[in-house]
């Protein structure tokens, strides 16, 4: 019957009956299109409640006293409700009554400032970690970042616009070894970026990095046979903006992590972590000085530089110096790195194929309305100076 109903509307049927139906099956095709578009996520349900027991060793079979679902009591208020479901969990997570969540995210946001958080141990806030260094600045930011809504930008700001933040790093042997950690916070802050930021400072301060938010994965330089050797697969760098998105973006496998983050001591990924790691190696060094990222920032750099000064090597320099450092350079720097330009400039105006080979390396194109020799001088300063900005920055 199925057969010769689909036979007759096919080709027996009324004009107006097939249309019709061409027209329902059209929909349905839309329709399902539609729904495939829209993106799925995996939604918890609360399950029927279930009697969970203290384990008498740990034996599964073995049950003790009963436990129900609550706050752990050193952390509990009076007044508050009880928790029988995950939506109340989360609520109470977030709650003013909560006395840890605010206190933990604060503490993060002030270990990626300072280099160690108010409570040293930011993974851990309970018996076993560390005191707070300031129990009352580290009370006082929670309940300003509650009270201002989980204002992430706000208490960042606050923080390095404070007096404390916009301290001088320098520190003297007499107070380096009463505080080598800077706990008191008689100093500024004086750390190596972490690895993510590295790049994205060396993208920032060139004007190659591509702000755009949100978006898939991209696959930005790395060094070929990389992932040959582990997997097989070839890797294909992106093309265009894709190479100068944030480091957020960048896509992670595994078993074969991007070598220039691991060599600044990014985390691999494996398990969840929220101390940074600083090392120093010359492996690090190798990377900001040859890393095509690096070198095409550089290049990058050395262009706006050498349009606005292309005979006066001092303003260069201190043009360079300014926008990667923050600062002019000082005198001595200033003539060290003269003299480096100097002689980056007559080696490259002699050697026109190192010119070439070293303002070629990148995917974007290189300016060529500055002097090949004093282009390329620039490129060797700007290497230089951002290898300085990535060593030890105060930030």
């Amino acid at each position: 019957r199925a057969k010769l109903r689909t036979a007759f509307l096919a080709g027996q049927a009324p004009r107006a009956a097939r249309r019709a139906l061409f027209e329902l099956r059209e929909a349905n095709r839309l329709h399902s299109e539609f729904l495939e578009s829209i993106p799925t996520v995996m939604v918890m349900k609360e399950g029927p409640h279930r009697q969970a027991y203290v384990l008498d060793r740990g034996r599964y079979d073995a049950h003790g006293e009963a436990v129900d679902a609550a706050i752990p009591k050193a952390v509990s208020q009076p007044g508050v409700p009880p928790i029988r479901n995950r939506l109340e969990l989360a609520r109470w997570i977030a709650s003013p009554q909560n006395p840890l969540t605010a206190r933990v995210a604060v503490n993060r946001f002030w270990q990626s400032l300072f280099g160690i958080g108010l409570v040293k141990t930011v993974d851990d806030f309970g018996s076993q970690g560390d005191a707070p260094s300031n129990q009352e600045l580290l009370d006082w930011l929670a309940v300003e970042f509650m009270e201002t809504g989980w204002d992430v930008k706000g208490l960042l700001k606050a923080i390095m616009l404070s007096e404390t933040y916009r301290q001088s790093s320098r520190v003297t042997p007499a107070l380096l070894e009463r505080d080598p950690e800077n706990r008191l916070l008689a100093r500024g802050p004086r750390f190596r970026l972490p690895a993510a930021v590295i790049r994205d400072q060396a993208l920032a301060v060139s004007g190659l990095l591509e702000e755009e938010i949100g978006g898939p994965s991209v696959k930005p330089y790395q060094p070929p046979g990389l992932w040959e050797e582990v997997s097989g697969n070839a890797y294909e760098p992106g093309d265009g903006p894709e190479l100068y998105r944030r480091s957020l973006y960048t896509y992670w496998k595994r078993t074969v992590a991007p070598p220039s983050m691991m060599n600044f001591d990014a985390s691999d990924r494996e398990v969840c972590t929220v101390h940074v790691k600083r090392t120093n190696t010359p492996l690090q060094a190798l990377n900001l000085m040859n890393d095509t990222t690096f070198v095409e920032a550089a290049r990058q750099l050395a262009e706006a530089v050498a349009e606005q000064a292309p005979d006066d090597s001092s303003k260069g320099i201190s043009m360079t110096y300014s926008r990667v450092l923050g600062r002019p350079p000082t005198h001595a720097e200033l003539n060290s790195l003269d003299r480096l330009f100097r002689s980056y400039r007559e080696a490259y105006r002699n050697d026109r194929d190192a010119a070439e080979a070293l303002l070629s390396i990148g995917n974007s194109k290189p300016s060529r309305s500055a002097d090949l020799g004093t282009l390329a001088a620039y490129t060797g300063v700007a290497s230089v100076v951002l290898n300085l900005d990535e060593a030890v920055t105060k930030q």
